[in-house]
Order: structure tokens, then sequence, then C-alpha cells
């Protein structure tokens, strides 16, 4: 953490060497964390989430004609999505249960639903609203293994380690407010063959370009310098707790509580996601009963007692049909147990 008597990091200029030394700690902290190859690079990036859902399109795609394949299976990878379609030509790779029509499976993927001359192929590690989760990355058939595996991590980022090489990454964002920061900043990881003049879109701005602030060393236009620092200081703490693989386990137990709650309460609680091996870590979606509307009033108000917040929040897509506990790296075990255990004491007093 930067320090100076009468002075704070929030002051400095971007130009300033305390600030190189800064933003150095950051990437090499980051690179070493989460086990990141030498060929990738590593940006901070503005717009967040959204914003690379049109960088992504503008950096890989020359024409408006160019295909990409994006997985649509809950609500993230459904606005990016959306966003792509502005700038390409969009194959839909369909995560729908067939028979309830929600997002509560992931599609495997085949030379049938990849088109060959995709510039990539898109999808959201993590579905926060949804509560699907991908342990491990998939892996492309093989005679699709050249286009590069693009991955929304915003929501599961440091919680587990990448097969960046083995799975094809070309291109992992994830914005800094669920894990590793506060909002603001975006770190972005893209493999460096795929960064080049002769990439981009014409339309790409050069905020958006991933070539451009990669040659500028993340200084084209001034980054968000303490987001910067709070990631450096965030993964200064994860390599002192045991490291990605280390948290990995943290997350599994976590959620494992949680679960464990709901599948032993004789359908008290339910989840949407079944195939536990899709259950999200990060995000458990439960209701009351069905949803019954009293119970999950007298659910809130007496968590609410106890300090327990944030199970339902107003979202741009409403409240939702189910309350969602969020499991991120700042909730603990303690936090989790204490969130289990009035569960379990609410269901045997209702």
């Amino acid at each position: 953490m930067f320090q100076k008597p009468g002075l704070t990091s929030l002051a400095l200029s971007h130009r300033t060497p305390e600030f190189q030394a800064i933003l150095d700690h950051a990437i090499n902290t980051t690179r070493r964390v989460m086990e990141i190859p030498d060929e990738y690079e590593i940006l901070f990036t503005h717009g967040g989430g959204h914003g690379q859902f049109a960088a992504l399109p503008l950096n890989l795609c020359r024409n408006l004609t160019d295909k990409a394949s994006y997985v649509v299976n809950g609500t993230w990878s459904e606005r990016a999505k959306n966003e792509g379609d502005k700038f390409c030509s969009v194959q839909v790779i369909d995560g729908k249960d067939p028979e309830s029509g929600l997002y509560t499976h992931f599609p495997e993927f085949t030379e049938d639903n990849i088109h060959p001359d995709s510039k990539y192929v898109y999808l959201c590690s993590n579905e926060t609203v949804n509560g699907i989760e991908l342990h491990r990355l998939p892996k492309l058939p093989e005679s699709r293994k050249h286009i590069p595996l693009i991955v929304d991590a915003s929501s599961d980022f440091s919680t587990k380690p990448i097969d960046w090489v083995e799975a094809g990454v070309g291109i992992l964002f994830a914005c800094a407010s669920k894990n590793i920061g506060h909002p603001g900043l975006t770190i972005t990881i893209i493999r460096k063959d795929l960064l080049g003049d002769d990439k981009a879109s014409d339309l790409c701005s050069g905020v958006f370009n991933y070539t451009t602030n990669a040659k500028a060393g993340n200084l084209w236009n001034t980054p968000a310098t303490f987001n910067i620092e709070v990631v450096g200081i965030l993964m200064d703490w994860l390599e002192k707790e045991g490291g990605v693989h280390e948290n990995e386990q943290r997350s599994i137990k976590k959620a494992q509580l949680l679960y464990d709650a709901i599948d032993q309460s004789n359908n008290f609680y339910s989840t949407p996601v079944k195939n536990k091996s899709l259950r999200s870590r990060m995000n458990v979606p439960f209701n009351i009963k069905g949803g019954d509307q009293k119970l999950t009033e007298k659910f809130l108000i007496e968590s609410w007692d106890l300090g327990i917040v944030g199970l339902r929040t107003l979202t741009p897509f409403g409240v939702g049909d189910y309350l969602r506990a969020s499991l991120y790296n700042g909730i603990t075990i303690k936090d989790t147990e204490k969130l289990s255990e009035f569960m379990i004491k609410f269901q045997k007093e209702n």
C-alpha cells in the first residue's frame, strides 16, 4: 500500500513513478496469484462488464458480418449477446432448459453449435442471478480449438484456478467489485496473439481498444488509480491466505453450508438449480415454501435483525422470485455459518 506522510495515492498523478510502482505491483501480484501465463496481457479497463460486452466484438470483429458464438444461459450472457448483436453476427448457443424454459443448465459444446468461422466463443462462468457456475471452464471440440474462448468472470474471478492454456482462454474479464475491489475497475486479460492494429473494427474507440491500451502500458488515458492499488492489496491478501487454490476450498465450504441447509430442509427451502455440479458457489438462490410471501417477509425481517442483509435487492431485472445469498471473498466461513444456522432455526420455528 502506498504510504507517504501527508499524501494519499488518490492524489498521485498516474504519470508518476510512485503510481507506476503501484500499477506494476497490481499486475505482478495478479499474474502470480492467478497463475496467468506470460503470453497474456493484463489491462485495467473502464466501463465495467457492460463496457466489455461492447469492447469484445469491437476488438475481435473487423466487420459487422463476422460471426461470434455466444452461450446464453443466464441474465448476464443474455445482455452480452444483445450488445454483441450491434457489432457482429451472433450465433446463439441456447442454455435454456428444454422442459422448464429456465436457465438452469449449461449446453455442451459441439461442432454443430459452434460455427467454424466464429471469431470467438463467449460464456459467463458464473451467472449471479440464475445461480449457475462453471467450476472449471469447458473445452471446445478439437475442430474448434482455433477459436478463442471469451470468459466473463466478473463474479467468480480469484475464487478458483483457471486453465488458461488448456481451456483455450483468449480473453477473460472481471469487474473488481465482486471479489477483488470496488466498483469502477475491470481487469481484462488478453492473449497477446489477439492484439494487433489489424484486429479491431474501425468503429472501436481508443478507450475500448485493447491494442492501444496495451501499447500504452495501461496509461493511454487516466486509469482508476486508487482502484488499481486496492486490487494489488487484495491480491496480497489472497496470496497470504494460501492463494487461489486455498480460496477455492473456502468457497466450496461456504456454499456447502447453505446448500446443505436447503437440501436437508424437506422442501421448506428450494433452489432452482437441481444439478449440483452447476450450482454456484458465489450466489445461492433459494425460496421459502415455494415463494410464500408472508414467510419470506418474516425471514427477511428476522435476518435483518441479526445483521444479515442483502438477501433481496432491487436490480435492473426486478427483485426476482428467489432470495439470493452472495458468498464473495468478503464473506467469511463464520458469516456463512451464521446464515446457515439462522435458516435451520427459522425452518424449525415455522
